[in-house]
């Protein structure tokens, strides 16, 4: 099967109309970012915090928490990677699929251009100048097919080993902030600060992501802070459960 590089380059490299790096789907890594970073501290922060609840000892929620976060990081990692790789896997057979109907059914295809211009506006003779300038060139062709008949643009393909590397560091960068105060201070002492730091940490990501967004600053910065205090608050009831029991 072929590869990205490979399809891309059979029609005829990345469009220029794709100049705006933020108008283009390559700004799509704001959400394996976000997504990582996220899911890293909340967890993280529900597992000390349930740790905390059950045994108020400093070495075994540094030896947890930093566990966990290493296995998160990875599963986090590995997971993303193999989801992008199955959905581009999927993307590349569909263009395959197209490519050989284009060879076997040239008529059937060109037909189905005439039918999408025709919903677009274009009639007569204008419609057939389309349709022929379309079909004259075997990369242009398949590009059309594959954007206006599939919803497949290839410059929008996620490489899997980008985004499973950039999950895994999101993740592990924010996920070892609520352990830290526990290397510094008694775990008395480092719960408060190992709550507001994943707090503080929860707001600027969601207030960050505004910047691509264009939303409100506090409302997105608060809702990830109320969805992380969610996680928490049960990580800490259970831990104290777990601890009575």
């Amino acid at each position: 099967m072929a590869s990205r590089s490979k399809i891309l380059e059979e029609l005829g490299g990345r469009p220029g109309y794709l100049d705006e790096a933020w108008h283009s789907p390559k700004g799509k890594l704001i959400r394996e970012v976000i997504y990582g970073a996220t899911d890293g501290l909340v967890t993280s922060l529900g597992f000390v915090i349930g740790v905390f609840g059950a045994l108020h000892d400093s070495r075994i929620i540094l030896i947890t928490g930093i566990a966990g976060a290493s296995a998160g990081a990875l599963s986090m990692g590995f997971s993303a990677y193999i989801s992008s790789k199955s959905q581009m896997e999927f993307f590349l057979a569909e263009i395959e699929r197209e490519r050989r109907e284009m060879k076997e059914m040239p008529d059937k295809e060109r037909e189905e251009i005439r039918k999408i211009y025709r919903a677009k506006g274009f009639h007569g003779q204008e419609l057939e100048m389309v349709v022929n300038r379309i079909t004259s060139n075997p990369s242009v062709w398949l590009r059309v097919m594959m954007e206006e008949e599939l919803g497949l643009l290839v410059e929008s393909f996620d490489t899997p080993w980008v985004v499973g590397s950039v999950t895994a560091a999101a993740y592990a960068a924010s996920a070892f902030l609520p352990i830290l105060p526990y290397a510094q201070v008694s775990p008395q002492n480092a719960f408060p600060w190992s709550v507001g730091i994943s707090i503080a940490a929860l707001f600027i990501l969601g207030a960050g992501k505004t910047y691509w967004t264009r939303l409100s600053l506090w409302r997105s910065g608060l809702e990830i802070v109320g969805i992380g205090m969610i996680s928490a608050l049960v990580g800490y009831g259970i831990g104290k459960l777990a601890g009575g029991l």
